[in-house]
């Protein structure tokens, strides 16, 4: 099993492997979403990779099944849990987290490598205590930014027309989502997602101001 130390900070505390406290990423900076499920951080990475051309995404991994239109190797590395418990106990994880019961998600160290190598700004969409791990372990290169839902009632409104959870599934995200939101102090930047358009522009400022530093 690896070494792990205990990062803690006011309001929360999390485990990252020691050997981590040493890897350089000499290359690009590191630019995170993070939200509670259905908070919309997805749509608003699609939109500025769309939009620029000096981010390249981070393909996370996860132990779920693919849904509708999901593709590996492009929306995300597919793996067993098997094998992605394997790949913890090898340390291959720059951050994971086990978000629901048996499902895991997580930022693979050899997909940050390649594309900081290749000198490019890279993009994460990943979940809340992923975010957190990345800003601790990159403080000055990582820009961090929490999307807030306007209200747990439309969040729970926009997981129920997304139509792939049943109803223990939703329950279970919101609950997470409330104590998801107590992190976003963690965070350099908020952006509370009430009008899409108009968080498509402050995440473009954010970014914008961070990468001209």
């Amino acid at each position: 099993m690896l070494d792990l130390e205990i990062l803690k900070s006011e309001s929360y505390n999390f485990k990252i492997p020691l050997f981590l406290k040493n890897l350089s990423i000499n290359k690009g900076k590191l630019i995170v979403f993070s939200a509670p499920s259905g908070s919309g951080k997805t749509t608003l990475v699609h939109y500025l990779l769309n939009e620029r051309t000096d981010l390249a995404f981070s393909i996370s991994a996860t132990s779920r099944k693919p849904r509708e239109n999901e593709i590996d190797g492009k929306d995300y590395f597919f793996l067993s849990k098997e094998d992605f418990i394997s790949k913890i106990d090898n340390g291959e994880f720059l951050e994971y987290e086990e978000v629901y019961d048996g499902t895991f998600y997580g930022t693979l160290i050899d997909e940050v490598e390649r594309n900081s190598e290749n000198g490019v700004n890279v993009i994460f969409d990943i979940d809340v205590i992923g975010g957190i791990n990345i800003k601790e372990l990159f403080p000055e290169r990582t820009l961090a930014i929490f999307v807030q839902p306007p209200s747990i009632e439309a969040l729970e409104e926009r997981l129920k027309k997304r139509g792939d959870n049943s109803p223990e599934e939703i329950d279970k995200r919101v609950e997470k989502a409330i104590k998801e939101i107590e992190y976003s102090s963690a965070f350099d930047e908020i952006i509370l997602n009430a009008n899409l358009e108009e968080s498509k522009k402050i995440a473009s400022k954010y970014v914008d101001k961070f990468l001209n530093q």
